[in-house]
Parts: structure tokens; sequence; C-alpha cells
């Protein structure tokens, strides 16, 4: 009753609040399986929702090592490829270098291919001169001093031939020992190029299967966040709906013992139920209260209400109760509670 006044208690409101028990009672059933159902939705998807999010937390992690892995792979990669560019240049100094000794090893073997050949000729040509011994050199000279003069011609000429022929060859031999160490010096070289191609070969291949490594878990966690964001989404549809469906069921509640009792109301049926049952003529012989909100007289006039309350009309009935609820809510009524 509006004012806070203990409330009527007639035979129609225990019929009505018989019929609304009633209508929930056969709602419930149908309600609470759909309710059901989608509450088993929602639970099953928040169950997979939370495996997901887990997975994604795991392959975030293996994303980020697969790529700082492939990082230090590629800079390794740089790095070998740095030095066999310098190794390469080195070996290509090396390769001139081994093809200037050749060329100056060729050219001291043909001087001394001519050192030898002038020196034989030489011999030849003294032979054919028939050469004297020391015997005919000492009887032939006309004195000591012409002897020495002869015997130190022919040493010089013996030994001039001889030192130029010793000296091509050492020069010879210096080109050849030069050409080796060269040729030594550029096989090391190449080999470590060699090994340089081979590492850099290889940390390539680490990185490339690191960064397709990345790349698929890449994919991978794209695929489950997109799968995480559908199953949020359908969580909250089923959400929205379990809410829509409680909220409806409770609205088709009231509306059907709205129209076994001549509602709707402008205040819930609970209340009004509660109150008079619905009965729009009902009095309060106690307090006086009237109508199917129940509202004393006082109250009443105090809207601008006319005559008694329980003897006014459904809708001017309806309009006090509205604007006793806009201003003080379900505070008026005892049966609110």
């Amino acid at each position: 009753m509006a004012w806070r006044v203990t409330p009527t208690c007639s035979p129609r409101r225990l019929l009505a609040v018989a019929l609304l028990l009633c209508f929930c009672a056969f709602a419930a059933p149908a309600l609470a399986a759909n309710v059901g159902t989608l509450q088993s939705r929602v639970d099953e998807a928040r169950e997979q929702a939370g495996a997901l999010a887990s997975d994604l937390e795991a392959k975030q992690a293996e994303m980020a090592a697969a790529q700082q892995q492939a990082a230090v792979a590629a800079a390794r990669e740089r790095e070998l490829s740095s030095l066999l560019a310098v190794g390469e240049q080195r070996s290509a100094r090396l390769g001139a270098e081994v093809e200037r000794s050749e060329g100056e090893l060729r050219a001291q073997r043909a001087r001394l291919r001519r050192s030898l050949t002038a020196l034989s000729g030489r011999l030849v040509a003294i032979y054919k001169s028939e050469l004297p011994d020391a015997t005919e050199l000492v009887l032939s000279s006309e004195g000591f001093d012409d002897l020495v003069t002869r015997a130190d011609y022919l040493r010089m000429i013996e030994d001039s031939d001889t030192r130029l022929a010793a000296r091509v060859k050492q020069v010879r031999d210096a080109v050849r020992f030069q050409l080796g160490v060269v040729e030594g010096l550029k096989a090391r070289q190449d080999a470590y190029n060699s090994r340089l191609a081979s590492a850099r070969d290889q940390i390539g291949a680490v990185r490339a299967q690191a960064e397709s490594e990345a790349a698929q878990l890449a994919a991978i966690r794209a695929s489950r966040a997109a799968t995480l964001a559908e199953l949020q989404s359908n969580i909250g549809g089923w959400v929205e709906e379990i809410e829509r469906a409680e909220a409806v069921s409770a609205r088709e509640a009231q509306a059907e013992v709205g129209k076994w009792l001549g509602g709707p109301y402008s205040i819930p049926a609970s209340i009004v139920m509660c109150e008079s049952g619905g009965d729009y003529a009902a009095v309060n012989e106690s307090s006086g209260a009237g109508g199917a909100y129940q509202i004393l007289p006082s109250t009443w006039d105090l809207y601008g209400g006319e005559g008694a309350p329980q003897d006014a009309s459904k809708q001017q009935q309806d309009e006090v109760a509205a604007q006793i609820w806009s201003d003080s809510g379900s505070g008026a009524w005892v049966c609110a509670g």
C-alpha cells in the first residue's frame, strides 16, 4: 500500500499470487532448459578460451625465441660474409702475386738458359781454339809477368762464366722459393675462404629455418587469436541471451497475470498482487487505502486524484500510481519490502 500501510489480503489477491506462481512453475522448466543450454555453452567456451589463451602465450614465447634465433643467425651471417669478402680480396691479391712470381720465374729460367748457352758456347770456342795447357803457357810466356797475366786472364774468364751461371741459378731458386711461399699462402687463404663460405651457408640455413619457424608460429598465433576473439564474442552473445531470456521470462509472467487480472500496472505486478491482488475496487477497512495500488486518501488527494481511489477509473489509478512510483519508488508500498 502506498505510504507503508499494511496490505489488504483479499481472496482475489491470493488467487493472483497463486496464478503467478503457477505460471512461473510452468515457465521455469523451459526457461531453465534454455538458460542451462546457453550456460553450458558459455562454460565450455570459457574453458576453450582459457586453453587458447595459454596456447597463445606459449606460441608467443616460441615465436619470440625463433625470431631471436633468426636475428642472431642473421648477424653472424653478415659477419661471416664480411670476413669472406676480406678473405676473397686477400686471395685475389695473392693470386696476382702468384702470377707475377710465376712470370718472374719464367724470366729467370729463360735467363739461366741463355747464360748456360753462352757458357757452353764459350767452352766450345775455347776448345776449338786449343787453349794451351799449363806447360805450354809457361813455355810460351815472355817472362814471369806475362805468365801471371795470362794465367789470371784465363782464370777470370773461367770464374766469370761460372759466377754468372751460379748467380742466375740463385736468382731462379729464390724466385722459385718465393713462388712456393706465395702459392702456399694462397692455398691456405683459399681453404680459409672455403671454410668461411661453408660456415656462412650453414648459418644462413639456420637463419632461414628460424625465420620460417617464426612465420609459421606467427600464422598459428594469428589463427588462435582469431578463434579466441570469436569465442569471446560468442560468450558475450550467449551471456546477453541468458540475460534477455531471464528478463523476458519475468516480464512474460507479469504480463500473463496482468492479462488474467486486467493489467498491466504502473508498478511491478508483484507489488500490486501483494497489495490488492490486482483489484482496482479493493478497500483496506483499517487504513482506508483503496484501489489496485492501495493508495491512502490523503496521498490520492495530494496527487490530484478525484473522489476515493477505489472509485476512480483504472487509467486514473495507473496514472497516480505512476507518479508516486516516479517520486518515491518502491518505498511507498509496504509489499515492496
